[in-house]
C-alpha cells in the first residue's frame, strides 16, 4: 500500500526523487525509481532494504564512466528490399506473416533481386525463421554497439558476474572486412576522386620530362601535317608517351580492384590528359559492389547469427542489469554516509540526523512517540513517550529545518532507502502531512484554508479502526490572532492526540499551550547568545522537555550594543523592558 502524502509531503518527495535522477547515468534507468514509491508496509520496506544492502556491494566508483558508454541495442523486424523469399504455395501465408521480404512461389519473380532465398532448393536455402532469412537484423545492430558491448564486458567483470559480450565481440570481428567494405562503398566518390587526382598528377609529371627530337625533314613533315590537319601523323611520334600513360592508367585501375575485390575499369583510354571516370561508370561500379556485398553481409551475419544466438537472451539481461546497477550507484550515492533506519512501532527517532538539502547542516536527534532503547542522546530522560510535540525557540534557529528532516527521513525510509542519520527507528506510516508556513498568506481566507486542511489531516478512515498518521505543522498561529490560535491548535492536538497520531507543530505559544494540554511535549531550540560580532549563537538541536529561548530579545541586545546615541537608549530600555519579565 503507498504512503499517502500531502502536497508540502509530495514536493519533499520530489525532490529526493530529483536529486536521485541527477545521479543516473542512462535516463531510463529512472523507470526503476519509479517503483519505489514510499509505501507503508512493512515487509515490503524490508525487501527493499535487503535488495539495496546486497545490491550496494555489485557498486564501485569505476562502474560509472562504463555506464555512460551503454547505449540501447534494439533489433528491428525491418522489411528487406533486397532480396526475396521462394516457397512452396502452403508456405506462403507463414513466410508473409514475418513481414520480412517479397514471397513468392515462382522463381521467375527472382530476376534483379541481389539475394534469393529459397525453401524449396532455388538459391540459397533457408528455413521460416527470422534468424535465417534476416540475420543482418540481428548482427548489424551489435555491430552498431560495440562501444555498448565493450563496456558490458567490463561491467561484467567489475562486478564479478560476468558477461556474454566478450564472446558475442569476438564473433563479432568476423563481420569487420566486410563492414570495412560498405565503409569504402560509402566513401566511393571521394576514393575515385583521389585516385583521378593521383593518376593526373603522375601523368603531368610525365609529360613534364617528355622531349621530342626531329631532323630537318621530320621537322618540315610535322609542320606539314600540322597545317593539313593530319592528327594521326602528329599523334604518331607521341605512341610511346600514349603507352606510358596507358600504363598508368591501368596500374591505377588494378589498384582499385585490388582495394575493391572486383575488376574496375572506370577511366577512358580516349582522352590523354587530363583522364577522368565518368559518373555512368562510378555508378555502374557501385551497382555492382552493392549486389556483392549484400551477399557477402547476408553470408557473413547468417555465420556469425548461429554462432551467437544462444548468447541474446543473456545480453538482454545484461543490459536490464546495467539499468539496475545504474539505479543502484544513483542511490547508493545519494544516500552515501546514510544508515537503513529499523522499523519500530509506538514512534519514530533518530540520531545526528542531517538535512539533504543544506550545506554542512548541524547533526540533530529526535524523537516522537516511544523512545527506543538506543536513543541515548543529552536529555533523553525527558521524553516520556509523546505522541504531540511542540517545537518552540528561536527565529532563524531550524525548527522548520528540523521539520523537513523529519519528512526526508520518513519518506526515504518508506521508499525503502537509507536515511540522513547515524541511527534511526521509524513506524511504517499510512499517511504523512507536512503544513509549510505560507509567508505571503493572511487574513480570512488562509486561516480558513488552512483549518480545513488540518481538519482533514485529522479525519479518521472508516476501513480502519486505527491509523498511523504523523502530522507536521509550521506555524499555524501565523496566520490569526494569538489567542484564538491557542484556542484551534489546542483542540486540534486534542483530537490529534485522543486518534492517537504523531504530531510535531512549530510555534511561539508553547508557554500557552503547555498549559492547556499537559499531554503533549515542549521542546526548545535555543539561542544561547551573541558572537564576538555580535552574530546569534544558535543550537539547533532542541532541548527536551524545555521552552525555547526566544530570538528577539537576543536581537534587541544584539541591536542595543552596535547602535550609539539615541537609538541605543531606547534599545536599552526595550531590552531592560525583557529582563524585569
Amino acid at each position: 500500500m503507498t504512503l499517502r502524502l500531502n502536497p508540502e509531503a509530495r514536493a519533499i518527495y520530489r525532490s529526493i526523487r530529483e536529486g536521485i535522477k541527477e545521479r543516473l547515468v542512462l535516463a531510463e534507468s529512472a523507470r526503476i525509481l519509479d517503483g519505489f514509491a514510499p509505501v507503508s508496509d512493512p515487509g515490503e520496506i524490508l525487501r527493499r532494504q535487503a535488495y539495496l544492502g546486497e545490491g550496494f556491494k555489485k557498486i564501485r566508483p569505476e562502474l560509472r564512466p562504463h555506464l555512460s558508454r551503454i547505449n540501447p541495442i534494439r533489433f528491428r523486424r525491418d522489411y528487406l528490399h533486397d532480396r526475396i523469399l521462394i516457397v512452396d504455395e502452403g508456405e506462403v501465408g507463414a513466410a508473409e506473416r514475418l513481414g520480412l521480404c517479397q514471397v513468392s512461389t515462382d522463381p521467375a519473380d527472382a530476376e534483379g533481386y541481389p539475394l534469393v532465398l529459397s525453401t524449396v532448393g532455388y538459391g540459397l536455402d533457408v528455413d521460416l525463421v527470422p534468424s535465417r532469412i534476416a540475420p543482418e537484423l540481428y548482427v548489424m545492430p551489435l555491430w552498431e554497439n560495440i562501444e555498448t558491448l565493450k563496456a558490458l564486458a567490463c561491467i561484467g567483470e567489475l562486478t564479478g558476474e560476468g558477461s556474454v559480450a566478450g564472446e558475442i565481440l569476438g564473433s563479432l570481428l568476423r563481420m569487420k572486412d566486410v563492414m570495412e567494405k560498405r565503409a569504402l562503398l560509402d566513401s566511393l566518390e571521394e576514393v575515385v576522386a583521389e585516385k583521378e587526382r593521383q593518376l593526373n598528377e603522375s601523368i603531368s609529371a610525365k609529360l613534364e620530362k617528355f622531349s621530342l627530337t626531329l631532323s630537318g625533314k621530320e621537322l618540315l613533315d610535322f609542320l606539314s601535317s600540322l597545317k593539313s590537319g593530319d592528327y594521326g601523323a602528329i599523334f604518331s611520334h607521341f605512341a610511346g608517351m600514349e603507352d606510358e600513360i596507358i600504363g598508368l592508367v591501368n596500374e591505377a585501375e588494378g589498384e582499385l580492384s585490388k582495394r575493391f575485390g572486383v575488376t574496375v575499369e572506370l577511366f577512358s583510354r580516349d582522352d590523354f590528359y587530363p583522364v577522368s571516370a565518368s559518373p555512368e561508370r562510378i555508378e555502374a561500379l557501385r551497382e555492382a559492389l552493392e549486389r556483392e556485398l549484400k551477399v557477402e553481409t547476408y553470408l557473413r551475419s547468417r555465420e556469425v547469427l548461429e554462432s551467437i544466438m544462444n548468447l541474446l537472451p543473456g545480453l538482454k539481461e545484461e543490459l536490464a542489469i546495467v539499468h539496475e546497477l545504474d539505479f543502484l550507484q544513483a542511490v547508493k550515492g545519494f544516500t552515501e554516509g546514510f544508515t537503513f533506519p529499523e522499523l519500530v512501532e509506538g514512534g519514530m527517532a533518530f540520531i545526528n540526523g542531517r538535512h539533504i538539502f543544506i550545506q554542512n547542516p548541524q547533526p540533530v536527534s529526535y524523537t516522537v512517540g516511544r523512545k527506543p532503547e538506543g536513543f541515548l542522546v543529552p536529555g533523553h530522560g525527558e521524553v516520556k513517550g509523546e505522541r504531540v510535540v511542540i517545537l518552540t525557540g528561536a527565529n532563524s534557529g531550524g525548527k522548520t529545518s528540523l521539520l523537513e528532516l523529519i519528512t526526508q527521513i520518513e519518506v526515504l525510509a518508506h521508499m525503502g532507502f537509507p536515511v540522513p542519520a547515524e541511527r534511526a527507528w521509524v513506524e511504517p506510516l499510512d499517511e504523512m502531512f507536512f503544513f509549510r508556513r505560507k509567508r505571503s498568506s493572511y487574513g480570512a481566507g488562509a486561516f480558513e484554508t488552512a483549518l480545513r486542511s488540518f481538519v482533514r489531516a485529522l479525519r479518521s478512515s472508516r476501513k480502519k479502526r486505527s491509523e498511523r498518521k504523523l502530522i507536521l505543522i509550521d506555524e499555524f498561529e501565523a496566520i490569526t490572532e494569538p489567542g484564538a490560535a491557542v484556542r484551534i491548535i489546542g483542540g486540534l492536538l486534542q483530537i490529534a492526540y485522543e486518534r492517537g497520531f504523531y504530531v510535531v507543530i512549530v510555534s511561539h505559544l508553547g508557554e500557552e499551550l503547555r498549559e492547556e494540554l499537559p499531554f503533549a511535549r515542549v521542546d526548545g531550540i535555543e539561542a544561547r547568545g551573541l558572537d564576538d560580532d555580535l552574530n546569534l549563537i544558535v543550537d539547533r538541536q532542541p532541548v527536551f522537555g524545555k521552552l525555547g529561548r526566544s530570538t528577539p530579545e537576543l536581537i534587541v541586545e544584539s541591536l542595543a550594543r552596535r547602535k550609539r546615541g539615541g537609538e541605543r537608549e531606547i534599545f536599552e530600555r526595550i531590552l531592560k523592558s525583557f529582563r524585569e519579565e
